[in-house]
């Protein structure tokens, strides 16, 4: 019965005690330590007091000092947890600090980091006197570069409360003794000169002791008082405010309420951007949605100037905070994303991908595109798994979405997560929207930047539908109305040169490029000759010597071929053509203008953009509207894919075969050639990825492969096919129509998978044409008149040699 009264009270205690922390010495009663938490290994300070080493007045300043931090709570005083007391040791358990001494010793911040930080922790221990002085009317009395400790976060906590006292006690000695003889150094010069402890005020002793302690944060540990003249590294912001906590009247020292009312104004010591952040921070939950918008828009650009421990536990976490339990909205993604790069895999795990995965979900189209955007920061963060399980079916719906930005966005996005993709995601899923979108999406960016992201991902596809895709989706994007996606197309089919058979380079890859020789654009025109030349060279090679044959195909069958062999080909300009950026989008988009009444070809300048608008920068994200879908992803099945992806545009049948090779060439490269209409009479032929060409629905469009063909269909194309574009006569025809379901025009076709790519034409551009075709007439009326009145001049001059003269009837 006597061992369960006398048991260890360290027993209850539910921390273990560490190693023990240098840094106080001889300068405290207590000695620091690590500890962790039992159970959670949570890490911990434990301060120890040795009962049996120390006096019983040492005991009893400890005790004190140990009452006082359990009843006071305030952010920059040091945080009590847990306490024991034994027969031979007292206990305390505080949130993990380490003594300010150690950590300026062993600090590795420079230049305005470190500014920034020293700011930020004076700032804390002013904050903290005030609360103590004014708040709580006590004295700490022992304000000193070793009574504040720093924690895992950069703050600056106030303790050693060993010599605190309070404003109403009797007999209270305004300046206490000091027990321990190293801390004498701080006393203030009042406390020999009994004539100035008149003017003692509550505050006096401890702005003696702010007064020390920024001179031994630029300095290091004082050695003696006279040291304190020199301010050599003291900022001279706070210089003025220096030489006032030091000056030896005690009535002059300020008040630390006034001295944070002061250094807080604009260009105070105490006003810049990290005591900006980390006040708000403290504060927001009481700002409103436009405070915390504009607060987290600016933050990202601050936070390369800030200490590394402040952002990563400190301002990490009150991001987070923010993202889960406030408004904050899509605009804190930016600087949270910036700080988990700070993390460690594990802990990035635990903080940042569940808000990556929660954010994907969002139908904020705001909040998808800065994710899209942002994409590059985080993705080798995230695991396989995630990406494909969680994260992709939220990104596929990009693909639908009716907004061209984020439709973009998605499509930029594939280039980073095709690493991560599974088989079906990457071969399957992908390469079926991608076919959609190069074949039928209304804006010219998209589809040009659909090859450029085809060409970048080539390397992670299956070698079999690498094979089968990668030059039909190319040679399509050669016919292209639009001259970047040409070029794109071009570009893409040197960079990935070494995925094709030679057979198909002589066969289909050529053929398809000669006609852009004599493409309207003169970049498409250098880009064609460049690879048609690194070809026929390739050719040639293995003309020559054809056991090289077996070495250039070597790729075409490789698992996990790398762009970068092609670099140190021919083709390695294009490679770093393909694989730079992506094509700028704007809001221009190739037209199809109507049909002129003149029988000759509109020029190139009018009809496609100028090579000027060519340019391969990034794309800006513009207005963000509703959340719709255009399309059903279930209008694209599956099991078509395979037998109906990438599919030569070429492909005609019956009649159309022979009226699309009867037509004149036309200037633009987007006419169907005689060459390129033999070459794609091959698996791929008859698909539903419909035709580039626009050509007449009677001719284009095929009948699905389980009706035949409905003869009521060739009645009137026009009624068939709403707003279609035609080949006639070796120009480009537009016929808009009213629009009709293309199930009820062709009545049992499969969700208009085979319908003839469609071109939207307004009514501003329509009216420019006219406007232009009128000026033209105008000049022509024009130059009819002068050439008219020139003639009428040459009959008044002097007669020439060799001319008639017409017979004048005489009079008589």
């Amino acid at each position: 019965m006597w061992s369960f009264f006398s048991r260890d009270p360290t027993k209850d205690f539910p921390y273990e005690v560490g190693d023990p922390v240098p840094g106080l010495e001889d300068r405290s009663v207590w000695t620091v330590h690590k500890g962790k938490k039992r159970g959670t290994q949570e890490e911990v300070s434990i301060f120890l007091f040795d009962v049996q080493k120390s006096s019983e007045t040492l005991f009893d300043i400890a005790k004190a000092s140990l009452k006082k931090l359990k009843t006071m709570r305030h952010p920059s005083l040091l945080h009590y947890l847990d306490s024991c007391e034994t027969e031979k040791f007292l206990y305390v358990a505080t949130e993990y600090v380490e003594p300010l001494s150690r950590h300026i010793e062993d600090m590795k911040l420079e230049g305005p980091q470190k500014e920034l930080f020293l700011a930020w922790g004076i700032f804390q221990i002013t904050r903290a006197l005030s609360f103590l002085n004014n708040d709580g009317n006590m004295r700490h009395n022992n304000v000193c570069l070793y009574s504040v400790f720093v924690t895992l976060a950069g703050e600056w906590k106030l303790g050693g409360f060993e010599f605190l006292t309070s404003q109403g006690q009797e007999n209270a000695n305004p300046i206490p003794i000091k027990i321990l003889p190293a801390l004498e150094i701080y006393d203030p010069p009042e406390k020999k000169d009994a004539t100035k402890l008149k003017t003692v005020t509550k505050c006096s002793s401890d702005m003696w002791g702010l007064g020390c302690l920024i001179w031994e944060a630029y300095n290091g540990p004082l050695k003696n008082q006279p040291a304190l003249k020199t301010v050599d590294n003291i900022p001279k912001q706070l210089c003025t405010l220096y030489c006032e906590l030091v000056s030896a009247n005690p009535g002059s020292r300020p008040n630390p309420a006034d001295i944070i009312a002061r250094c807080r104004k604009m260009g105070g010591f105490f006003k810049n951007d990290l005591i900006d952040t980390m006040l708000f921070l403290e504060e927001i939950q009481i700002k409103d949605k436009v405070e915390k918008g504009k607060f987290f828009s600016t933050l990202s650009s601050y936070l390369d100037n800030f200490p590394e421990a402040v952002c990563v536990h400190k301002i990490l976490p009150q991001l987070l905070t923010a993202f889960h339990y406030g408004d904050a909205g899509s605009a804190v993604l930016a600087p949270m994303f910036k700080l988990g790069k700070l993390l460690e895999d594990a802990d990035y795990q635990k903080q940042i991908v569940p808000c990556v995965v929660k954010l994907f979900a969002s139908n904020d189209r705001t909040t998808r595109s800065r994710l899209l955007q942002q994409l590059d920061q985080f993705i080798m963060h995230l695991q396989n798994s995630t990406v494909n399980d969680q994260i992709f079916p939220q990104v596929v719906h990009g693909f639908l979405d009716t907004n061209p930005v984020i439709r973009e966005q998605t499509v930029k996005s594939i280039v980073h997560l095709s690493s991560k993709l599974n088989y079906n995601n990457l071969n399957v899923e992908v390469l079926r929207h991608f076919a959609r979108l190069q074949a039928k999406d209304d804006q010219g960016g998209i589809r040009t930047n659909t090859t450029v992201c085809l060409g970048k991902i080539a390397q992670h596809l299956h070698p079999q539908i690498r094979q089968k895709v990668l030059v039909s989706a190319f040679v399509r994007s050669t016919r292209d109305v639009f001259p970047p996606a040409r070029q794109a197309g071009v570009l893409a089919l040197a960079a990935t040169q070494q995925y094709f058979l030679l057979a198909e380079v002589a066969n289909r890859v050529l053929p398809a490029l000669c006609p852009l020789t004599n493409d309207p654009e003169k970049q498409v025109r250098d880009a064609a000759f460049r690879t048609i030349k690194g070809f026929l060279g390739k050719l040639e090679k293995v003309s020559e010597d054809p056991s090289l044959k077996e070495g250039m195909e070597a790729d075409v069958h490789t698992a996990t071929p790398s762009l970068s062999n092609a670099a140190a080909t021919w083709a390695g300009w294009a490679v770093t053509a393909v694989t730079a950026k992506f094509y700028r989008s704007h809001s221009d988009t190739a037209r199809v203008a109507h049909p002129a009444k003149s029988v000759l070809s509109k020029p190139g300048s009018l009809e496609q953009p100028s090579s000027s608008s060519m340019s391969t920068t990034t794309s800006s994200v513009t207005s963000m509207t509703s959340l719709e879908h255009s399309e059903s992803a279930s209008d694209y099945d599956p099991d078509h894919w395979d037998m109906a992806a990438w599919g030569d545009i070429d492909s005609s049948a019956g009649t159309g075969a022979s009226v699309s090779a009867k037509s004149p060439p036309s200037s633009g490269s987007a006419h169907a050639t005689p060459a390129l209409a033999a070459l794609c009479e091959d698996d791929w032929d008859n698909e539903e990825w419909g035709t580039l060409q626009e050509q007449p629905s009677a001719e284009a469009e095929l009948a699905s492969p389980s009706e035949t063909w409905n003869n009521t269909a060739w009645i009137d194309p026009a009624l068939n096919n709403a707003n279609a574009t035609y080949v006639r006569g070796g120009r480009l025809e537009h016929r808009p129509t009213a629009h009709q379901n293309s199930n009820d025009s062709l009545g049992g076709w499969e969700d208009g998978e085979f319908e003839p790519i469609e071109e939207n034409v307004d009514e501003n551009n329509a009216s420019k044409m006219d406007e232009m075709r009128r000026k033209r007439e105008e000049r022509k009326l024009q130059r009819q008149r002068e050439m008219e009145a020139r003639r009428s001049a040459r009959g008044q001059g002097p007669m020439k040699l060799g001319t008639k003269m017409a017979p004048t009837n005489q009079p008589f």
